[in-house]
């Protein structure tokens, strides 16, 4: 059999009790510092004005998925938004929100920024339940909405939700003001989803999923080499 390496922590998804010994749970592969594009990346001053403005903001962005109805899905957050009463951070991404909902002095839009700086910085995230994100959101302790528009992304949500991380997903298509603002509240107001995400933050932190993975390359390695010359 082909040795396969999941590249997710264990306290995400525990190991599965049915899974053949060709199948490893290594642990996020997180970049090392010494090897982090963050050395050649700075936030604008705007962006750290906004941050020290108040109290931290909530993070959306959707990465890649930009949806069918992207207008829809800004005038949503931005109703969302002040629903809540929350200050937020939008990433505009690759279409899947569009950059003029900066105009509220409540919001600030950028592009894109590097989640391992940026999330530890934030309140909540809502995010679309990639597994990058997903994982990048864990690591920094965030509690999580996940509005999920395919593939793998809702089971990422119920993962998170199952942990106490965060709420249920919330979909695109079911994706309302009313329903994300409710969310946010709860995300940003209950102590027991930043607890719990604090708690996995924690045992994330405790993994080297790299060097895990480096040993099984190592071990699958070393047994050819050995079934070769035998």
């Amino acid at each position: 059999p082909i040795p396969v390496m999941h590249a997710f922590s264990h306290c995400v998804v525990p190991r599965p009790t049915d899974w053949p010994k060709h199948a490893s749970l290594t642990g996020y592969w997180f970049m090392p510092p010494e090897s982090n594009p963050l050395k050649q990346w700075h936030p604008s001053p705007e962006l750290l004005k906004f941050l020290e403005a108040g109290p931290p903001p909530v993070y959306f962005g959707f990465g890649s998925m930009a949806g069918a109805d992207p207008s829809k899905v800004t005038q949503v957050i931005l109703s969302a938004i002040q629903k809540a009463n929350r200050r937020a951070i939008v990433a505009t991404g690759w279409g899947g929100v569009l950059p003029e909902i900066c105009n509220d002095e409540r919001i600030f839009a950028l592009k894109s920024a590097p989640h391992e700086w940026l999330f530890p910085r934030v309140a909540a995230v809502v995010h679309h339940g990639g597994a990058g994100t997903t994982a990048a959101g864990l690591r920094a302790g965030c509690p999580t909405i996940v509005c999920p528009f395919g593939l793998d992304q809702p089971f990422w949500g119920n993962r998170i939700a199952k942990l106490g991380a965060g709420v249920s997903p919330i979909s695109q298509k079911q994706l309302t003001a009313s329903n994300l603002a409710a969310a946010l509240e709860s995300v940003t107001n209950m102590e027991s989803f930043r607890s719990s995400a604090k708690a996995i933050a924690a045992s994330i932190a405790s993994e080297d999923g790299i060097a895990n993975a480096i040993q099984t390359i190592e071990q699958v390695y070393e047994s050819h080499q050995h079934q070769h010359f035998r």
